[in-house]
């Protein structure tokens, strides 16, 4: 017992800090997560509800929902009005349709701000990505720009088929001129050596 009660002595030794410095609480162990904490809020996923809100706002916005809340209406409105006084559950200033459309109303409005703050989100990652691949196409562009000029400066140096014809139609010309006068004239022996911008 007296060796185990040593040891945990020492494990307890070893955690206390000692100095001005020194700090009651645990260090933190960096190799490890921390635990969650507690909320008292509920917790959700942002994603899931930002895809809500825009399927509500979406439909917010078509005329289905606008025909189905004017039908809502008038029914609410014919009903309060024609049955007996006993089965109506909103009398004539209809207050409490007020409070309904009221509170359609404040929820409607931040769900439609919230799905087009997505919008914009997705609307500015989009722009991103179209800059980004505009810049990649431009300098595509000035890659091939150059590798097209370069390929014309290189392909001046290089003989062409025409130049090669008119070069071979001259020699042919002299040879024959040259067996005409008895005298054979070998390309070597030509007085007039051909530019070379002639090309």
């Amino acid at each position: 017992m007296a060796p185990e009660r040593e040891t945990a002595r020492e494990i307890v030794r070893e955690r206390i800090p000692v100095g001005a410095t020194a700090t009651t609480r645990p260090r933190a162990r960096l190799d490890q997560p921390r635990t969650p904490r507690r909320r008292i809020l509920p917790e959700w996923d942002p994603e899931a509800f930002g895809r809500l809100s825009e399927r509500i706002a979406r439909f917010i916005g078509t005329g289905r929902f606008l025909v189905w809340m004017t039908v809502v209406v008038i029914v609410w409105v014919l009903w309060n009005i024609s049955v007996p006084s006993d089965l109506r559950f909103d009398e004539y200033p209809f207050i409490f349709l007020t409070l309904a459309l009221s509170l359609q109303a404040s929820y409607a409005a931040p769900l439609i701000l919230l799905a087009q703050n997505r919008q914009d989100d997705r609307a500015r990652v989009d722009l991103e990505q179209d800059r980004k691949q505009n810049e990649r196409s431009i300098a595509d562009t000035e890659y091939l720009t150059r590798e097209i000029a370069a390929l014309r400066i290189g392909l001046g140096e290089v003989a062409t088929r025409d130049w090669m014809r008119s070069e071979l139609q001259d020699l042919v010309k002299e040879l024959q001129d040259g067996h005409h006068d008895g005298h054979r004239v070998f390309p070597a022996e030509r007085s007039g050596i051909r530019d070379v911008d002639d090309r």
